[in-house]
């Protein structure tokens, strides 16, 4: 019987040097529901999720995906997640097709299906036109495209994505806003996207959590009026309580 699908921070702190930058944070995320981690530059979003996905060991607390912590979790479940931190995967001399293909195949498809996965991703994407370009010299948007379609090509059940509106152009942010509805709602993936942009995650999140200097906040909830407001009054206060010291 599969596991089911879920992202789970119980408790993480992590230190960087002699900098905290995460501080006693717990979260969940279920099935079929997009979460949305928000804070300014340097609030510990990055780190958080590089600690959920195993590239980083958190000084104490657990990290759970697919039910399993990530430090004993088994290729299997492995192949049931798609993630795009910082920078969009692509290697620089293949093609976009080429990259999405490697996707699909290193996250356990078989090749007939990887490459009919990786043409569909390239059509949902609005990328068929590039899709025998090398990626060096695709735009940034493009760029940020392909990352989208690698993450995505396997129809994963859990999805981690950092800031994945950058360098789109209006049509890709309405197009990832419809693809990650259709991941969370249809299939029942549990997404957790990270951004500084509240007004965008706003529109397709059902949560969303407030990061601040490594220590979570608050939440808001998606829909109610004077979000920004909201935002910046948990902001405020807790800077007044929380020690002098900003994460990185």
């Amino acid at each position: 019987m599969n596991r089911p699908a879920g992202i789970t921070a119980e408790r993480i702190s992590k230190k960087l040097g002699a900098t905290v930058v995460l501080r006693d944070v717990s979260l969940k995320v279920g099935p079929s529901e997009i979460h949305a981690l928000v804070g300014l530059n340097g609030a510990g979003k990055t780190t958080l999720l590089r600690t959920l996905l195993g590239m980083l060991t958190p000084d104490s607390g657990h990290a759970r995906l697919c039910g399993s912590d990530v430090e004993t979790m088994a290729a299997s479940d492995w192949s049931r997640v798609g993630q795009m931190l910082e920078t969009p995967f692509a290697y620089p001399e293949l093609t976009a097709r080429e990259n999405i293909y490697a996707s699909a195949r290193l996250h356990g498809l078989a090749p007939g299906p990887a490459r009919d996965e990786a043409a569909q991703a390239l059509a949902a994407l609005g990328i068929v036109a590039y899709a025998d370009r090398r990626a060096r010299v695709l735009s940034t948007g493009n760029r940020q495209r392909v990352g989208l379609a690698a993450a995505l090509v396997h129809a994963p059940s859990v999805i981690v994505l950092d800031e994945p509106s950058n360098a789109l152009d209006p049509q890709g942010i309405i197009v990832l806003r419809r693809l990650l509805q259709e991941a969370a709602h249809e299939r029942g993936a549990a997404v957790l996207v990270s951004s500084h942009h509240l007004d965008e995650v706003a529109r397709v999140a059902d949560t969303i959590t407030v990061l601040h200097r490594g220590t979570i906040i608050g939440t808001l909830r998606p829909g109610t009026t004077d979000l920004e407001r909201r935002f910046f009054d948990l902001v405020l206060e807790a800077d007044s309580l929380l020690p002098g010291e900003d994460p990185e």
